[in-house]
């Protein structure tokens, strides 16, 4: 007997995950313009090749390669760009902190923008996003062991770049940046 229930159009959950898109984005690009920018290439490229999403998986992991494989895309070309050398004007951009919630933020910020791109994509995957070490490492096209190494290794380095000591940054008021700098996220985000 065939199966009677109507299929749900996967365009229509797109929506759904442009929150998670623009955070794995942001965590990638470091810039919140560059980081719109490439979540809205990505839902392009989504939109338009959506045939070729099969109805059934997961839709963010889907979308999170996609966006992974733009922004890495976008690097490439931008390499052979010259573009503010000196970072003279993007400074001028940058706004200081009103509060000191926003200044651990701009502590953390600061420290997860010296990890290597790999470590901070590692981060961003199984802390801030919640995916678990097998579906990033699928979605890197890497092996687990690799994704794990690169989780920890990031957040070592991060440990020791915002002094956290053995306790972790306990004064950090945001669930997903703990979840990327405790070591105790184990790749999933702490509730």
């Amino acid at each position: 007997m065939a199966n009677d229930t109507p299929q749900i159009d996967p365009r229509d959950d797109l929506v759904n995950h442009l929150g998670p898109m623009r955070a794995f984005a942001l965590s990638l690009t470091r810039n919140g313009a560059e980081a719109d920018d490439l979540v809205q290439e990505a839902v392009m490229k989504a939109w338009k090749n959506i045939e070729s999403f099969q109805v059934g998986t997961n839709m963010q992991a889907w979308l999170f390669t996609i966006l992974r494989n733009t922004f890495y895309s976008l690097r490439r070309k931008r390499s052979r760009e010259v573009s503010d050398p000196d970072g003279i004007a993007a400074s001028q951009l940058s706004v200081k902190p009103a509060h000191d919630g926003r200044l651990q933020l701009g502590e953390f910020f600061e420290a997860f923008a010296k990890l290597p791109v790999e470590q901070r994509e590692a981060l961003a995957l199984v802390g801030a996003s919640g995916f678990s070490y097998e579906e990033a490492a699928d979605m890197c096209g890497v092996a687990v062991g690799t994704i794990k190494s690169r989780a920890n290794r990031g957040r070592a380095r991060l440990a020791e770049l915002m002094h956290t000591g053995e306790e972790g940054y306990a004064d950090m008021t945001d669930r997903v940046t703990t979840a990327i700098v405790n070591s105790g996220a184990q790749g999933r985000l702490i509730a």
